[in-house]
């Protein structure tokens, strides 16, 4: 990753990047790397009772910034939950003027395993979009029927304290299992016994570029 210095984050949803990579995020950000975070939705129709439209994008903005992430550099849309499909080429045209805007030397996408029917899309389109350029796909166990554990990011508490506290920033979401602090602590943990360290994040090698 020495030479990986622009890293790009695609989250379907907003808080899929900071759940699949918010230790590596933090670990980039401290080591000096310009990060860049695209959402495709912000999910107004699958909000809990009592929040309003624009509640996650208010969340997303608060949590990227703990993490360390720029204002600049933070991309949300709008597209509808559950419904990439029908807007493929809508996004595929996104993407290509963010590779000409970003001009990433790694991207970090869903993984090809991923069944939620949005985080496919964007798995895909990255693929098709960055072919020249390493890609990475994040872990979601939730959404993993399986998941190859092929490339392992060595984090320390600090970087999963920050991606706890990015987490937290999401109260409207803070009722979903995933996003309990000793469920995120606990998938660090494991991935970190894999390769004898505290803490890891996982991910699956789509394409490596050297």
């Amino acid at each position: 990753m020495n030479n990986k210095n622009t890293i790009l984050i695609l989250a379907p949803h907003t808080d899929d990047g900071e759940l699949g990579c918010g230790g590596l995020i933090s670990k980039m950000i401290e080591e000096g790397k310009n990060v860049y975070y695209v959402a495709f939705s912000s999910c107004s129709k699958s909000l809990p009772e009592g929040y309003n439209d624009y509640t996650l994008k208010r969340e997303v903005a608060a949590s990227t910034k703990a993490l360390g992430i720029p204002a600049e550099n933070l991309f949300v849309f709008d597209y509808e939950v559950r419904m990439f499909k029908n807007f493929r080429q809508e996004i595929l045209e996104e993407l290509i003027k963010l590779r000409s805007i970003i001009n990433p030397d790694i991207v970090f996408t869903p993984s090809q395993k991923d069944i939620h029917q949005d985080h496919q899309v964007i798995s895909e389109e990255t693929i098709r979009t960055f072919k020249n350029i390493s890609i990475l796909g994040y872990e979601m166990p939730w959404n993993n029927l399986s998941f190859n554990t092929s490339c392992f990011v060595k984090l320390n508490d600090e970087h999963i304290q920050t991606k706890v506290n990015s987490l937290a920033k999401y109260d409207s979401q803070k009722g979903r299992p995933y996003f309990q602090n000793d469920y995120i602590e606990a998938l660090a943990r494991t991935r970190g016994i894999q390769i004898a360290t505290k803490y890891a994040e996982v991910f699956e090698v789509i394409r490596w570029i050297i």
